[in-house]
């Protein structure tokens, strides 16, 4: 109940700080709306369905995109932390991709994949890339090296020297990454529907500002925040459910410092 109740705390002081300051400041409705003004803009935008096709086509980019991206990270992370010639080769290439900012790739992923969903998923693997890539580079070479020498004692193969020992030991470098691009996709969906696409969220948040409807784009930013807060505590609930050694130690610790 604790861990519910203590986040409401910021959340119901922002909402009177809010209120408080349009009304002490007479900020008007089109500039700053009022929370009731973004809680009628979500209403009315679920209950009538105005939102959901445009939530769903966010989502499926998204979560496309991330799996893709954070699938191929781990690839070519493990690649490279397993080989110096295939670092050569790979590293300076992902770190220049990385250096060019993804709203000027934007134009270009679109004449390649067209303004459908492709274009879309190809933002947001791109985006999601970098933080588990670099991130299970740095996991996988930071296992313990006894470790690593007691299995091949007992002649065990790179094969399961990697699953046994050295993919544990990483485990949780690849979700600290994990946990970032979970966000960064969200983001990367949305700039990807500013520039080019008909439905999504930042279809609907440019619409809403071209109408000056600034409380429905309140409302979508809301959405977002949401979305982006589940997808982070989804994947801390599934790294407690993989990395259960980790989960028994913090309690360990916490019922010897209680």
């Amino acid at each position: 109940m604790k861990r519910i109740l203590t986040p409401l705390i910021p959340f119901l002081a922002i909402i009177v700080l809010w209120t408080a300051s349009i009304s002490l400041f007479a900020i008007p409705n089109y500039i700053l709306p009022t929370p009731r003004a973004v809680v009628q803009a979500l209403r009315i935008g679920y209950v009538e369905g105005l939102y959901w096709p445009h939530l769903l086509a966010t989502l499926q980019a998204t979560i496309l995109g991330y799996l893709i991206g954070c699938g191929l990270a781990f690839v070519f992370g493990a690649l490279v932390a397993a080989s110096k010639i295939f670092e050569r080769f790979v590293y300076p290439y992902v770190v220049g991709l990385q250096s060019m900012p993804k709203v000027a790739l934007a134009p270009l992923i679109i004449v390649w994949f067209g303004f459908g969903i492709s274009s879309k998923i190809v933002m947001v693997a791109l985006i999601c890339f970098f933080p588990v890539f670099i991130n299970t580079i740095v996991g996988l070479r930071h296992t313990d090296p006894n470790l690593i020498d007691l299995l091949r004692v007992f002649s065990a193969s790179r094969t399961h020297v990697f699953f046994q020992v050295k993919l544990p030991s990483a485990a949780s470098h690849i979700f600290a990454g994990l946990q970032i691009s979970v966000v960064l996709a969200l983001i990367g969906a949305v700039v990807s529907e500013f520039v080019a696409s008909q439905r999504g969220l930042g279809n609907l948040i440019q619409a809403s500002s071209q109408n000056l409807d600034v409380a429905a784009m309140f409302a979508v930013l809301f959405t977002l925040a949401l979305i982006g807060v589940l997808g982070s505590q989804l994947v801390q609930f599934v790294q407690r459910k993989l990395l259960f050694w980790e989960a028994r130690a913090d309690e360990t610790t916490t019922a010897i410092h209680e």
